[in-house]
């Protein structure tokens, strides 16, 4: 009982209309996943909410990391440019030259007192030196201060907004003395306050190294400033992006940068914030006045700084019963949507098809002449177009047929009206010869066993194969039955290699082009005609040329004949009973295909060149090798 109710179940339901399946689809698809999803989304989402702040918070660290990186390795970069520059270097080996001299003969090294006579050497030095600074500090964006110092301390510089330490020669100090076992590799060194000459606390980070000569002897010192601004366009969008503080801390726990900026240069590493974030990356939770915290960390592996950003708990979980409220009231205005969307979508898809359908009814009954109104080009569209096409393909093989039929009908007509048997002919044929030859008639004789061989060859089945040396033959036998006629008249050349000698071909389709020059070509004014049948081997095809010096055709009568030989017409005997070139050109497309034919080539007086292009292999024998 139960299978029954089942089947007239989905008996039912595979009964109804096209549209109302597609309904029904509509509101399975649609109305419960959509309900579904909704009251699951919702769930996941305050689940995931934290997961997803942490992992995309850790990409914004990372890449804001990757920034900062990258402008730290600009800065590197940069001071290692007087290396390179060789202008630098020699103003700084002048200077050290003359601080040398100078403390070999007062025993001083500053610049405080300076000889009349050396003001112009020490203020050739200095433009030669700071010019190259001025180029050397507009590279990069947001570098704030370049300082070099010749071995002796004495510094030269060329700073941006006037943002010159007052305190050079303690920094000076300070640099020379932790670069002092270094190789000439760039030192990074975290935030520091320090005076400008504007009378303003000002906080940078500083990239200094070694400079050295060609031998790798230190001569100097150069130290590039830049502003912790450059830090703050990236610290304020990733405080936007997720509404928390950031905290950029050196290697030994001082604050490079943080959000507020009331911490800068302050050493934290004391702290449990700093204690709490260990390891490369990670999270933690911890409670400051009485509001919980998500603390998230990365450090970078080029500066081994570390970026902490704590998120209040509350900010995260703000958006949660809003999203609720709003993805309840989406959805439903969504699944309203859909059903209205639905039924239009399902009419629209019925409508044409119920239309092919009546059309097919009235193909079924016999109606050829009906035509489906293609109006888009989706599936339907091209349906219908296949449709009409098909329809337009069964008229064609109708007529086809129609023609085919007379065309059988004709043929029928002319093979009974040629039923003479061909034993009858040769044997006549042989009898007259054997009586030639009793009466010492030599030459008419030959002329009849000539014309024998060739009635023997032509009147066997066309469609029948036969070798390349059999049709040459068979062409040679042709010509020297003409020269019996017109003797002299007529001399023929075969240029063929005799690889081709078994090449596999169809009968007659040298003959009627030789025949068709002798007949149509010979010009009388001339006392000979030479006539030529040349193999030309390419890469695709066997081209043959048959050729001829007789009267040729002008262009008007070469571009009828080779528009005849392309059209698709059935094929008939020459006006005086022989195979055309029409028919040779039809059978070479039939047998061989498209690809091959004839092709006619001529100039009036000059003669013509019939082109015949035919496979390097026979079809069969492709076959075989593609297998």
């Amino acid at each position: 009982m139960k299978g029954k109710r089942k089947y007239n179940w989905w008996s039912f339901i595979g009964d109804m209309s096209m549209e109302r399946k597609l309904l029904l689809v509509f509101l399975i698809i649609i109305t419960l996943p959509l309900s579904f999803i909704s009251v699951i989304s919702f769930k996941s989402y305050s689940k995931s909410i934290e997961y997803n702040t942490i992992a995309y918070s850790e990409k914004l660290i990372d890449q804001m990391m990757d920034g900062i990186d990258d402008y730290i390795e600009d800065m590197k970069r940069i001071s290692s440019m007087p290396a390179y520059v060789n202008d630098i270097k020699q103003n700084l080996l002048r200077s050290n030259r003359y601080y040398e001299q100078k403390q070999g003969m007062t025993g001083e090294t500053d610049s405080s007192s300076i000889a009349p006579g050396d003001f112009d050497l020490l203020l050739s030095i200095q433009r030669g030196i700071e010019g190259n600074i001025s180029f050397i500090n507009n590279i990069k964006r947001g570098t704030n201060s370049v300082y070099i110092f010749d071995g002796y301390g004495n510094g030269y510089y060329s700073a941006k907004d006037g943002g010159v330490r007052l305190d050079l020669k303690q920094s000076y100090k300070f640099w020379s003395e932790q670069a002092k076992y270094s190789s000439g590799e760039a030192l990074l060194f975290g935030t520091q306050a320090y005076t400008s000459n504007l009378q303003s606390t000002r906080y940078a980070f500083t990239v200094v190294r070694k400079i050295v000569d060609g031998l790798w002897n230190p001569i100097g010192l150069i130290a590039v400033d830049a502003n912790i601004s450059n830090m703050e366009n990236q610290v304020a969008e990733l405080d936007k992006v997720t509404h928390g503080k950031s905290l950029i801390v050196d290697e030994n726990g001082k604050v490079v940068y943080d959000s507020d900026q009331k911490l800068l240069t302050t050493d934290i590493s004391h702290t449990l914030l700093y204690r709490k974030a260990q390891g490369s990356a990670g999270s933690f939770y911890d409670t400051v006045s009485g509001r919980d915290r998500l603390n998230i960390y990365s450090s970078s592996s080029k500066t081994n700084w570390k970026v902490i950003i704590s998120i209040p708990v509350d900010e995260l979980t703000r958006d949660v019963k809003l999203t609720r409220n709003v993805t309840f009231a989406a959805t439903l205005i969504i699944i309203v949507l859909a059903l209205i969307i639905s039924i239009i979508l399902s009419f629209a898809l019925t409508k044409p098809l119920t239309q092919l359908i009546q059309l097919m009814k009235k193909v079924q009954n016999g109606d050829l002449d009906v035509t489906f109104r293609v109006k888009r080009r989706d599936e339907i569209g091209l349906l219908g177009h296949q449709f009409n096409r098909m329809l337009a393909r069964i008229r064609q093989l109708i007529e086809d047929i129609y023609r085919i039929e007379e065309q059988k009908k004709e043929a029928e007509l002319q093979a009974l009206q040629s039923q003479i048997n061909p034993h009858f002919i040769y044997n006549t044929l042989e009898s007259i010869r054997m009586t030639a030859e009793l009466n010492d008639d030599v030459e008419a004789a030959d002329m009849i066993s000539i014309l024998g061989k060739l009635l023997r060859y032509s009147t066997s089945e066309l469609t029948g194969k036969t070798t390349m040396k059999q049709e040459l033959l068979y062409v040679r036998n042709y010509v020297e039955l003409l020269g019996s006629r017109y003797p002299g008249r007529f001399l023929l050349e075969i240029d063929v290699p005799e690889e081709l000698n078994e090449y596999s071909i169809i009968k007659l389709v040298f003959q009627p082009i030789i025949e068709n020059a002798a007949y149509h070509g010979l010009d009388d004014s001339k006392p000979q005609m030479h006539l030529s049948i040349k193999c030309e081997i390419t890469e695709h095809k066997l081209l043959f040329h048959i050729s001829d010096d007789g009267c040729g055709m002008d262009q008007d009568t070469l571009d009828k004949l080779n528009d005849s030989l392309k059209r698709e017409t059935p094929r008939k005997k020459s006006i005086n009973g022989g195979i055309g070139m029409k028919n040779v050109h039809q059978r070479v497309q039939l047998h061989y295909g498209a690809g091959y034919g004839i092709e006619v080539f001529s100039e009036a007086g000059k003669g013509t060149d019939v082109i015949l292009s035919l496979p390097l292999l026979e079809p069969s024998e492709r076959t075989d090798g593609e297998s």
